[in-house]
């Protein structure tokens, strides 16, 4: 589970120029905010007028409760425009968003990119995502930023963790072949691009549908031997169940593979992770983070954890905040339990939601503690940052940087760290 982002209109440079009166508001991962791109590019290649597309996401009731607050006002700012719902939550609820008078056309995760998709007439059009065999043909090169690119390299999932809808809106596991992941590249990188992003639902499984079954780790090592003009690149969340040999090899023998990794954990406890069922336990969590740092000693790790989950107990809620130190993150994204429609942990004895909160506030200030101690680990630190705009600015290892001098945005600068202010870095050009 990826943890969602602000409701933001998506920015990127789509291979179309967009249509100035079609809006795409989108909601959760950076795999939505890719495919936002390619509805950009979409409606500016099909004619698509005064619309406003929400790409939506369904990870928790809050994305789902935000994207409907934010249909609701887009039709009283825009009440001549066409108002169109897809993403992951329209998949799994098209009907209950056809409901909403605001709202003219329902599009499926497996109809948003087909070719006049958006000028549909009918209410609603959403195919089975379950039969879904390959990813949707690209229509931008890469999200990009000012200096970093995300390329989507898989989509959908194969498991079927308790808690999680996901896979009922994005469908099973569909891999980009790898020659199409490495011309992908290479174009972001003759066009100036400094760091691409490799992103998916189920990252870790790409390969497993591809003749030969390659691993990501041998993806990750063909971009790197085939694109050398990239200077760096860089792995989204990834299931820690699944990160391979070739992977921990290229951690260990590339510099220009970035060092960090985001891990899908989700919990502490053995018991409460059998009850989620994952397919690891606190202790193949403990020894990943051991191999991962025994092959890169400076990588810094992230993950998503999740608090309140039905049953847990307050030993097994320990569990989880000790995990955090135990495994030295740096970043924690917290949820709260948040029961999905349909999911087996919907009908778990549920934990009043006023715990869940509670554990949830305790967990996001474990997590902001442990920030802090990376934070200061870092200063006197001189690192070879992407400097992303004006001020700011990100090291190899994830630590975002707060600038005091100047220095060129697009460019990989030596920056000294200077101090932190318990959520940024502060630094200096070097």
């Amino acid at each position: 589970m990826n943890a969602p982002f602000k409701v933001a209109p998506s920015k990127g440079k789509a291979e179309a120029a967009p249509s100035p009166d079609v809006d795409v508001v989108t909601f959760g991962c950076r795999l939505n905010f890719y495919e936002s791109e390619g509805l950009k590019a979409r409606a500016a290649a099909d004619g698509v007028t005064d619309t406003v597309v929400f790409n939506t996401c369904a990870v928790t009731g809050e994305a789902v409760r935000q994207a409907r607050q934010a249909i609701r006002k887009a039709r009283r700012e825009r009440p001549g425009a066409r108002i169109v719902v897809t993403g992951c939550a329209a998949q799994i609820d098209p009907a209950g968003f056809a409901d909403m008078p605001e709202v003219d056309l329902v599009l499926g995760n497996a109809d948003k990119a087909e070719a006049g998709a958006l000028l549909s007439t009918e209410r609603v059009v959403a195919s089975d995502i379950m039969a879904l065999t390959k990813v949707a043909p690209r229509t931008v090169t890469g999200l990009r930023e000012r200096a970093r690119a995300h390329v989507e390299v898989q989509n959908g999932c194969d498991h079927r963790c308790t808690f999680c809808v996901i896979p009922y809106g994005r469908g099973n596991s569909r891999s980009v072949p790898a020659g199409d992941i490495v011309s992908e590249v290479r174009r972001l990188a003759a066009d100036d691009c400094r760091e691409v992003v490799l992103t998916g639902v189920d990252l870790t499984s790409w390969g497993a549908d591809l003749p030969g079954q390659p691993s990501l780790g041998q993806l990750v090592a063909r971009i790197l031997k085939l694109v050398p003009e990239l200077p760096r690149l860089r792995i989204s969340s990834i299931d820690a169940a699944e990160i391979d040999a070739d992977l921990l090899r290229c951690l260990a023998e590339e510099e220009r593979l970035a060092p960090y990794l985001h891990l899908s954990l989700q919990h502490g406890d053995d018991l409460i992770l059998k009850r989620m069922k994952r397919r690891h336990l606190r202790a193949d969590a403990l020894k990943l983070v051991a191999d991962v740092r025994a092959a890169r000693p400076d990588i810094a790790l992230g993950a998503d954890l999740i608090a309140g989950f039905p049953t847990e107990s307050d030993e097994a809620f320990e569990n989880l905040l000790s995990l955090v130190d135990e495994t030295g993150l740096a970043w924690v994204h917290a949820f709260p339990f948040s029961p999905r429609p349909g999911t087996p942990a919907a009908r778990m004895p549920q934990l009043p939601r006023s715990l869940i909160k509670e554990r949830a506030a305790r967990l996001r200030a474990v997590g902001e503690m442990a920030l802090a101690r990376h934070l200061t680990a870092q200063v006197g630190r001189v690192v070879p940052a992407l400097v992303e705009k004006e001020g700011v600015a990100r090291a190899p290892d994830f630590t975002e940087i707060r600038l005091q001098g100047p220095a060129a945005p697009g460019e990989i600068t030596p920056i000294r760290i200077t101090g932190h202010d318990g959520k940024h870095a502060l630094g200096v050009a070097a």
